[in-house]
Order: structure tokens, then sequence, then C-alpha cells
């Protein structure tokens, strides 16, 4: 049976007379890759800002490894990796720095080189951080996610404008650090990444969640209703083609 490390309960976010999360519960199964999928303004975003503790809740119950989030807070930001957005660091500093920054904001010791070998980045090691690649920076970003060792990692949108070679590098990179025992949690526009991905999704719209299955089940249920596309789907697709054109090796600009 399936152990739960995250289980969100009836979470209600109001802001004045907008209430953009109705009422929402879930759980997050420990060791999977569980990705919260929706349009914009859907209340994904204020649903994870709410579990990282970045954000007050109106109502409800969050629990994190079992630690309640009302009354521990600061015990769950301790076990929790979360993704900064490319703002978030200082860009003179080069990446040595900016881990070591990390790791004493975490009073964690943390072998520098050896974390970015695990993102493919220990030769940009003395390299600042504007001057990475797209696809670098994204890396990074994800490794300063695994500085205090977390339980439970959120990705948000991490592969949002990489080209092909680079958004499928992080996918594997995703699943290595998934593999390692990390429970990972993923927001995504593109549908293509949740299905290769995830073990389980839930899609938020209009602060609700109207579907919460695997990818697999979700499209077999869909097809069993009666749906079919307008046009033959063929069993490659164009990024297949740049991908078996351009090769799929990691190129940095």
């Amino acid at each position: 049976m399936a152990i739960p490390i995250i289980t969100v309960n009836n979470l209600v976010k109001d802001y004045d007379n907008f209430r953009a999360v109705k009422g929402i519960s879930f759980e997050v199964h420990e060791g999977e890759i569980f990705g919260l999928l929706g349009p914009n303004g859907a209340g994904k975003s204020t649903t994870l800002e709410i579990i990282e503790t970045l954000r007050k809740k109106t109502s409800g119950t969050i629990t994190v490894a079992g630690l309640n989030l009302d009354e521990s807070p600061d015990a769950i930001k301790n076990i929790i990796g979360v993704q900064l957005q490319a703002s978030g660091y200082y860009p003179g500093l080069n990446l040595l720095q900016l881990v070591e920054l990390f790791a004493g904001l975490y009073n964690q010791e943390v072998h520098a080189i050896e974390l970015l070998k695990t993102v493919n980045l220990e030769e940009k090691a003395k390299a600042k951080f504007k001057d990475l690649s797209g696809g670098q920076k994204q890396r990074f970003s994800v490794a300063t996610t695994l500085i205090n060792k977390p339980k439970v990692v959120f990705l948000d949108e991490p592969t949002t404008g990489l080209d092909p070679q680079a958004r499928r590098n992080l996918w594997e990179l995703i699943k290595k650090i998934n593999a390692e025992g990390t429970t990972v949690i993923i927001t995504t526009h593109y549908m293509d990444e949740a299905e290769y991905l995830c073990n389980r999704i839930a899609i938020v719209d209009s602060g609700e969640i109207v579907a919460l299955d695997t990818p697999d089940n979700l499209i077999d249920h869909l097809v069993a209703s009666g749906f079919e596309r307008p046009k033959q789907v063929k069993n490659a697709n164009l990024e297949d083609v740049f991908i078996q054109l351009t090769g799929k090796h990691l190129r940095e600009d």
C-alpha cells in the first residue's frame, strides 16, 4: 500500500472576495513523481506555495512527512527542496560560491563539486550564474533543491524555455533524483512531459481538482468515452524528428 508523504485535506485559499483554492484534497505518495497541472490561474501555484510554507492558507489541513503545517512549518522547511527561478540567484557569483551560500543558509555541509556533478555542471564550477546557458541555469536550479538532502522536491515548470535536447536531459535528471529516493512534485504546461515523468497527476481548474489518476488511466478513460483525435496520430512527432537529426546529447550555448 502506498504511503502518503503529503496529505492535503479540504484546502481553501481566499484573496478578499475571490476564492482561488476551493477545498481541494489529495495525497502525494512517498517516492513518486506527482504532477500538479492546470491552466494559468487555476490555483496550482497557490496550492504548492502553501505546502512549501511560502503562503498562508485560509483553511484546511496539510501534513508533510507526518508534520502538521500549522504546528511545524520550520521543520517542514528543513525536509523540502524548492526550486528557485533564475531571478533568485546572485548573477555575479560563480556556482561554487552559490552552493556554499545556500549550504550556509541550510546549515549543511555540502561537497559542492560532487553536487554539481549530479547535474553535469562540474566543469562550470567557476562560471558565474549569469553566464550560463538556459539549460545550465535550470540544471543548477534543480541542484540547489538538493542541498539540504530533502525528502520532497518541488519543481515549478523546470523545462520552460529549453530546447528539446536540454528538456529531455532534464527529464532524465528528474528521474534520476527520484530513483535515488526523493519524492518529486512538478508543475508543467507540457503534457508530454507530465505523461513521461509522472506516476500520477492531479488536474486543477478554477481552484478545484477535476481529475486525479495515472496518466495512462486518464488517457484510457478519455478514449473509452468515445473521444477521437481529428487527425490520425503518428508513431513520432516533430520533436522526435529534431532529436533524431541533432542528437540527444547535451550541447551548451
